[in-house]
């Protein structure tokens, strides 16, 4: 039996494998090879990695495992995961794994509108933070598409960026067209409008199964609730990530660094638990 089962190989689960291996704690971390940044050809907003491709930050991430021998990486997808006795039991496509805790890291999933084009330039010309692709737009004609109480705040925030900031309301773009210079936004009663690059706010799920499986608590926003610890409603079950975050929080604040950040918080949280926990049995009469 592992001392920690990692589900997610993106930023969080790498992380929180490498606090746990550096503890020397047996991890067994499982990468499905699904990401919620498949599409983003750069990561950015991430101190010594600005500008770096997602797949080579968990490349590296990976070589920095390779160095502690208590953690394995395995390629597989988890589609159950159930408590048994003191620990946890993951069905996955190369077998089972027994492990006395659980690290959820498997982020969620964008639902964008159903807008011909929009998927295509998802992660490239088409983005939902300003943080992470605001600045290569610097000049130049930003867009923003949708409604609600965030436009204002968003159109504040993109202006010292670009050029000018076109606003498409909800129903008013029909389709999206990429260009060499960005996108050609096609409008329902109007003529289409060159931008360099599009923001969009997109809904959100979660990716896998696993917080209703265990009946994790979850948060308004579609999150599963965790304390600042990382730890869920669920004693003995961590998450990080997008996928999660604290009630004070109204969404997820998305960002590779930020992931990581939660990854390692999420870690140390499961070395504390387990050397508790160790600490009262060694304790009992």
């Amino acid at each position: 039996m592992y001392d920690a089962l990692v589900i997610g190989g993106g930023p969080a689960g790498l992380q929180a494998a490498l606090t746990l291996g550096r503890m020397h704690r047996t991890v067994a971390l499982v990468d499905s090879g699904r990401y919620r940044n498949d599409t983003v050809e750069h990561a950015h907003n991430f101190l010594t990695h600005d500008g770096r491709a997602p797949e080579e930050i968990r490349r590296l991430a990976r070589e920095d495992l390779d160095e502690y021998d208590t953690v394995e990486l395995r390629e597989t997808t988890v589609h159950r995961v159930r408590e048994e006795g003191d620990g946890f039991v993951a069905e996955t496509d190369g077998g089972t794994i027994e492990a006395r805790t659980v690290v959820l890291a498997t982020g969620l999933k964008d639902d964008l509108a159903d807008i011909p084009g929009l998927e295509e330039a998802w992660g490239k010309e088409v983005a939902a933070c300003p943080f992470c692709h605001g600045h290569e737009l610097a000049g130049r004609v930003i867009g923003l598409v949708g409604d609600g109480p965030h436009v204002p705040t968003m159109i504040q925030m993109l202006s010292p960026i670009g050029s000018e900031v076109v606003h498409f309301a909800d129903g008013e773009v029909t389709k999206i067209e990429r260009t060499a210079d960005g996108v050609l936004v096609h409008r329902a009663a109007a003529d289409p409008v060159a931008v360099a690059g599009l923001f969009v706010h997109p809904t959100f799920a979660q990716s896998a199964p696993f917080a209703e499986q265990l009946g994790l608590e979850m948060l308004p926003s579609g999150c599963v609730r965790v304390d600042v610890l990382g730890q869920t409603s669920r004693p003995r079950v961590f998450a990080a990530g997008d996928l999660a975050h604290v009630e004070a929080l109204p969404m997820p604040m998305a960002s590779v660094l930020l992931a990581a950040a939660a990854g390692q918080v999420a870690g140390s949280s499961v070395v504390r638990f387990l050397a508790v926990e160790s600490a009262g049995r060694s304790e009992a009469p």
